[in-house]
């Protein structure tokens, strides 16, 4: 009878068992999400870099842009004064 006890582990020492197991399942999980959050944290990182070149990027189109505007304004004002915008009709009226 003793041999019968001592092989059959008591109630305590399954839960115990059961408790470890879970324990040892959950620091597992534990450390693959702090992994996964370290591979986020990185990823968010890249993103926020590539938003700020865009950001520079589109800055720099934009500053481009006003400045067509501005030399196309100039150039249309100095054709206009210069008469290099008349047609050929129009040359024939003047003269």
């Amino acid at each position: 009878m003793e041999e019968y006890l001592q092989v059959v582990p008591s109630e305590i020492e399954i839960i115990k068992q059961d408790f470890e197991k879970r324990n040892l399942e959950l620091g597992k999980k534990i450390e693959q999400l702090e992994e996964e959050k370290m591979h986020l944290r990185l990823y968010v990182d890249v993103q926020k870099l590539e938003t700020e070149k865009l950001r520079k990027w589109k800055n720099k189109v934009e500053e481009d842009l006003d400045c067509l505007k501005t030399n196309y304004k100039k150039l249309h004002l100095l054709m206009k004064t210069t008469g290099l915008g008349k047609t050929l009709e129009q040359w024939r009226q003047k003269i």
